[in-house]
């Protein structure tokens, strides 16, 4: 059996990464921006079971936060268990891949979506003292 699947955290440094991300999912307004998104995502009768609206958003997030390409952040749930729990993906679960990634961000894209998404994180980072100028 390996440790991950115990689900034992061992670790008794936070990184800097961690730090980075449990802030940002206390101050990101996450259900005002699912609110935003939900009317133009996919409701899954056809194909695959889409994943969680939330489990998009949040990849989007990381995504550009960290710099990472839609290979790359895929890559990175692999490679980065702090990556896949932020996300809200289960352990031993499907993740998502680079298509489904670029599908998100062109949906995002053609409506118009992303700079509401920054404008409304920005005005809530700004009471906090912090601001994101891309992404």
């Amino acid at each position: 059996m390996k440790q991950a699947s115990l689900d034992l955290s061992l670790s008794v440094k936070k990184t800097r990464k961690r730090e980075f991300l449990e802030q940002m999912d206390k101050v990101v307004p996450w259900q005002a921006l699912i609110d935003l998104i939900a009317p133009y995502y996919p409701e899954g009768k056809k194909g695959r079971p889409p994943f969680s609206l939330a489990t998009m958003l949040r990849t989007h997030f990381l995504q550009q936060w960290f710099t990472l390409s839609d290979p790359g952040m895929e890559e990175a749930f692999f490679d980065t268990p702090l990556y896949r729990e932020f996300a809200r993906l289960p352990e031993f679960s499907r993740v998502p891949d680079e298509s489904t990634i670029l599908r998100f961000r062109h949906r995002l894209e053609k409506h118009k979506l992303a700079q509401e998404i920054l404008d409304e994180v920005n005005t809530l980072l700004s009471q906090h003292g912090l601001i994101f100028k891309a992404g």
